[in-house]
């Protein structure tokens, strides 16, 4: 739109059938978004409105909810689930609070996706080769692309805690600072586009996928969470005298009990599961643990009025709106209906069954499908609606023949 006409106020309206357009372009039939396909109106939040500092002509970026024309929240959008999800704890007195660390890989050009990612020739001329891992110098032939992202992460008002190189090759990490769910999903939407942006810019690529390298830890998106009360701002996961409370134990086992419904929410492609079938670090159980990088519910070390809920499971990949959404309602709901996780874990340990994940897009799709409680927090039309458009996606999938199975599958009588 035209800066004169976002000034004047003029509303841009966009088909509802957009809100489930699958990643390769299409959409699903027309019953799940609507026979007419009628229009949704883009409401900009004036709070998120940014003037892009990487663009060399003036473009500015507008952060919109999707209303219906009647002026409620379209169920089909997944920032307007996330603000619904906020609203029910704020009906208890209560403030979830977030924070999420990204991890992404700085590549070198890919024009052809048949062949694997290469990391960046760096200003040393050399490339790195995966011995990097929290280095204090390890990105400093990438030094002139990570100081315009910082530029403009100010520009944006972005403000970051930790920035580091991760265990793979050219593997980075930003951890945004926590604050209210909402504003924490639109820095962490915001932060993606401008690595994108400034990395074209550099002649590089930032790729977000959740394994785009094959032996190399994958990507994730990490969700800490607690949960304080309104006005007070105390945190109700811990008592006065600092002790875990049973609001904290109901969370963690509301978040049990929504993880293999929600696995689809947290890793949405098919890509998502190449990471969380290695399991260290990238845990797919809902076992939660003291400090544990192998549990999928992770309770960092803290002091208590920092005691938080650490979701590893959603990767990189994940529409952050709609993991931070899943993952807060699971927990609300293990508080209202006083739900009690199950034994902590500590040390090297076997999932049980009642604690294990779908381990495919397919398994997750159908676990989800089949979720009375994904339908009761964000409504049939928004949950069918979602397996719609992930089942085109995996059938575009299975259209193809990878390289392993002509490579290995081929000369097998």
């Amino acid at each position: 739109m035209t800066a004169e006409g976002f000034l004047e106020g003029r509303r841009l309206q966009m088909a509802r059938g957009v809100l489930l357009q699958c990643i390769m372009g299409g959409y699903p039939p027309s019953r799940f978004y609507g026979s007419d396909d009628g229009d949704l109106a883009l409401v900009a939040d004036p709070r998120q409105v940014h003037r892009l500092p990487w663009s060399q002509s003036p473009r500015a970026l507008a952060i919109c909810d999707a209303d219906e024309l009647t002026g409620e929240s379209s169920r089909l959008s997944t920032r307007g689930q996330l603000k619904a999800v906020i609203a029910r704890y704020a009906a208890r007195g209560l403030a979830p609070v977030v924070a999420t660390e990204l991890e992404f890989f700085v590549f070198a050009p890919n024009p052809d996706p048949t062949q694997p990612f290469l990391p960046p020739v760096g200003l040393d001329g050399r490339r790195e080769d995966g011995q990097s891992a929290f280095s204090v110098s390890s990105n400093n032939g990438l030094r002139p692309f990570f100081n315009e992202v910082y530029a403009c992460m100010a520009a944006l008002g972005l403000p970051r805690d930790t920035f580091m190189h991760e265990m793979g090759v050219s593997q980075f990490e930003i951890n945004l600072l926590h604050g209210d769910p909402l504003l924490l999903a639109d820095q962490t939407f915001l932060f993606k586009h401008l690595l994108k942006e400034v990395a074209l810019k550099h002649g590089l690529t930032v790729v977000c996928m959740a394994k785009p390298l094959a032996h190399t830890p994958g990507s994730s998106m990490h969700i800490h969470q607690s949960v304080v009360e309104l006005g007070s701002g105390r945190n109700v996961f811990s008592d006065e005298a600092g002790e875990p409370t049973a609001a904290f134990r109901h969370f963690i086992g509301g978040q049990q009990a929504g993880m293999a419904d929600f696995t689809a929410l947290f890793a949405p492609n098919v890509n998502s599961y190449h990471r969380l079938c290695h399991p260290f670090a990238s845990p797919n159980n809902a076992c939660w643990s003291h400090d544990n990088r192998s549990a999928g519910l992770r309770i960092p070390a803290s002091a208590p009025q920092a005691r938080r809920v650490e979701n590893r499971l959603p990767g990189a990949d994940a529409n952050p709106y709609l993991a931070i959404a899943a993952s807060l309602a699971a927990g609300l709901h293990g508080i209202e209906n006083q739900l009690e996780p199950s034994a902590v874990i500590q040390g090297e340990f076997e999932v049980p069954d009642n604690l294990s994940l779908p381990c495919t897009l397919h398994a997750a799709l159908e676990r989800l499908k089949r979720s009375q409680l994904a339908k009761e927090l964000f409504g049939a039309e928004f949950i069918e609606g979602y397996i719609a458009s992930k089942t085109m996606e995996l059938t575009s999938f299975f259209d193809e023949i990878t390289p392993w199975e002509r490579r290995v599958l081929a000369a097998q009588a």
